[in-house]
């Protein structure tokens, strides 16, 4: 098969390989996928780079979590008739070497999800990482039909799957964004207010429109915006955390202890197993409505994954796919 890897950890440009591998072969409980594109997330990325203190865990990786493609080969107590069974894919590359930026990719059967067949495969492959992490955002502390939930940089690949997910399960939707210029692409259908960061007093324009506060933060920046999300949490409000920009964030410790506020830290490999099925299931029924878009930025065969990396690595608005050759 056709696959890029990397045996060594640096740059896209100096590490990244392409060309031919050996096919994979399901082993029991697992299936083959034949890929047609693989999501590129930022994670992918900072494993490549080693930060984080990752280290390489395998003496050969091919890269990439997520992916969208058709089952073409089922292992040992697999149900065959998933044959040729249009899929999407999470969790390739979550403790295993064998991802998806590939002409095939092997995962263990719960994580090859079918893809109903009005939706398309690049929606199937912006799933995964981003649609995964920021259900758990959203739901891992309880149902928000009737809650106000505030989503930082809701125009973000989780953030916005976040706002579009609250809104689907019934919840009202605040978002920030960082500049002004920012507001016009925000979905109104989905946010019902939308505040920019850099203006002068950002939680008072929160406060104006959530006088008593907000119940759930999903936070892209905790670093950043430690001080904001305290003054805006209503209380007994949780704080769901996927990144920060500061390894260390400085906390307003005793405003968020009267508060009574929940930090919920979210590191998407391992989250429960329940949790990525249950998140599974409602990604695909909220796309499966209409309640699910993705903005699909920029595409690049595979040939230059080098490139896409590098797109990704400049935090390029928009999900970046490779187009895997058939």
């Amino acid at each position: 098969m056709l696959a890029s890897w990397y045996d060594e950890q640096g740059s896209a440009a100096d590490v990244l390989r392409v060309g031919e591998l050996a096919d994979p072969r399901p082993g029991p409980g697992e299936v083959r996928v034949r890929v047609t594109f693989s999501g590129v997330n930022p994670g992918d990325t900072k494993k490549r780079l080693g930060r984080l203190g990752s280290s390489m865990p395998y003496p050969r990786v091919i890269p990439h979590s997520d992916a969208a493609g058709v089952v073409d080969a089922v292992g040992e107590g697999v149900d065959e008739r998933r044959t040729g069974q249009r899929v999407w894919v999470y969790g390739a590359q979550s403790y295993r070497p064998l991802g998806t930026a590939a002409q095939y990719t092997v995962v263990p059967d719960r994580q090859a999800v079918p893809l109903p067949d009005h939706l398309s495969d690049e929606l199937g492959a912006s799933l995964g990482i981003p649609g995964i992490t920021a259900h758990r955002a959203v739901f891992a502390d309880g149902a928000v039909d009737g809650k106000l939930v505030l989503v930082h940089g809701v125009l973000g690949g989780v953030g916005s799957l976040a706002a579009q997910l609250a809104r689907w399960a019934g919840a009202t939707v605040l978002a920030t964004v960082r500049h002004r210029t920012d507001l016009d692409p925000v979905d109104p259908a989905v946010v019902s207010h939308a505040v920019a960061l850099e203006q002068e007093n950002p939680a008072a324009a929160i406060r104006a429109y959530a006088p008593e506060g907000v119940d759930r933060i999903i936070e892209v920046a905790l670093s950043d915006n430690a001080d904001l999300d305290s003054a805006i949490a209503a209380d007994n409000a949780v704080i769901a955390a996927y990144a920060t920009r500061a390894d260390r964030p400085q906390l307003p410790f005793w405003p968020m202890l009267f508060n009574n506020i929940t930090l919920r830290l979210l590191g998407s490999d391992d989250f429960p197993l329940q949790a990525r099925r249950q998140a599974a299931r409602d990604l695909t029924a909220a796309a499966a409505v209409g309640a699910l878009t993705i903005d699909v930025g920029d595409r690049y065969p595979l040939e230059d994954i080098a490139k896409a990396h590098d797109r990704v690595d400049a935090a390029s608005r928009g999900r970046v796919l490779l187009t895997i050759p058939q």
